[in-house]
């Protein structure tokens, strides 16, 4: 048990770690190419924290358990929304992020989002023809980010010596690779803990595996608000529930296709555009998010959790 213990605790270290400078190489790599900082969250960030969900599915996919990716995914997406940004945004609300910034990519999740929801409503599943439409999203999304980055959206720009392209991009490869093994880590172990302690096993799946694979969020989301860089926290989010729908259920449904839950596309689905609206609409309307957002978004969230909890 104090192996277990130990190593419960190496992966705390290693996700701070990761998030902390990960947050780092985002704003330099931002700065060197003088592009905003909520893109480089809602990109290069959101790929390198999506990787644990990202491996989750694949590998469960590969393992003949694709049924979970869509239940993964989507539970990820609520977490990222009604937790991490509920919680960033009643600490920090985003300020002067321009609309051009956020609202084709929220037009972009909620299209996916719908469209997903409707292949599921009407045929119970996501086949290969559905993971290949979402890979093909991916790169769609990938190349918007090119041509369509948006404008500057933080007010105060800090001047600071950003140190080699290449040195930046080797560090926020290795944060993202800290950011999986610590997550892993955590969850692992922090299950043999819980079980250990006799807490039900219902009670683990909705906590540490919902939260764990969205960790690397969730830290790099208050590094950035530490260090003021709210909006990389704000683009990470965006972009990670983007990647969510786009890679984390692209892969699997492209290898083995996913048979769906029922509960999956009515309430997991449903809740993800609805949290995901509550978060955006206020961005792209005033071009900035308020307290009573991020209260009303973890309320929506303790209500899941509940609910989970209540529903066997």
């Amino acid at each position: 048990m104090v192996k277990v213990v130990a190593l419960f605790v190496l992966g705390l270290v290693l996700i701070c770690l990761g998030g902390d400078r990960l947050v780092d190489s985002a704003v330099a790599i931002a700065k060197r190419l003088k592009i905003p900082e909520i893109v480089v969250g809602a990109t290069i960030v959101s790929i390198g924290t999506t990787l644990p969900e990202v491996l989750v599915s694949t590998t469960a996919a590969l393992k003949g358990n694709a049924d979970i990716s869509a239940g993964n995914a989507f539970g990820s997406i609520i977490c990222n929304t009604a937790l991490i940004a509920g919680l960033t945004q009643l600490l920090a609300p985003s300020k002067k992020v321009t609309r051009s910034s956020i609202t084709w990519r929220a037009a972009m999740f909620f299209a996916i989002s719908m469209g997903l929801i409707a292949v599921g409503l009407f045929t119970g599943k996501f086949n290969r023809i559905t993971g290949i439409a979402l890979l093909v999203c991916f790169c769609v999304y990938a190349v918007a980010n090119v041509k369509f980055p948006g404008g500057e959206d933080e007010g105060e720009k800090k001047e600071e010596k950003q140190g080699s392209l290449w040195v930046q991009l080797l560090t926020l490869a290795v944060c993202a690779v800290l950011l999986y093994f610590g997550a892993k880590l955590l969850v692992d172990n922090g299950i043999i803990l819980a079980d250990a302690m006799g807490v039900p096993e219902r009670v683990i799946a909705v906590t540490f595996i919902a939260l764990g694979t969205s960790l690397p969020e969730l830290v790099t989301s208050l590094a950035s608000i530490i260090k003021g860089y709210g909006n990389v926290g704000l683009g990470n989010i965006v972009g990670a529930n983007i990647m969510n729908l786009v890679l984390v259920m692209g892969i699997p449904a492209a290898i083995t296709g996913i048979s769906l839950n029922p509960s999956t596309i009515r309430v997991d689905a449903v809740l993800g555009v609805a949290v995901m609206a509550v978060l955006t609409v206020p961005l792209m309307i005033k071009q900035r998010a308020y307290r009573l957002q991020g209260g009303a978004l973890l309320a929506i969230y303790a209500g899941y959790v509940v609910s989970s909890f209540m529903v066997k």
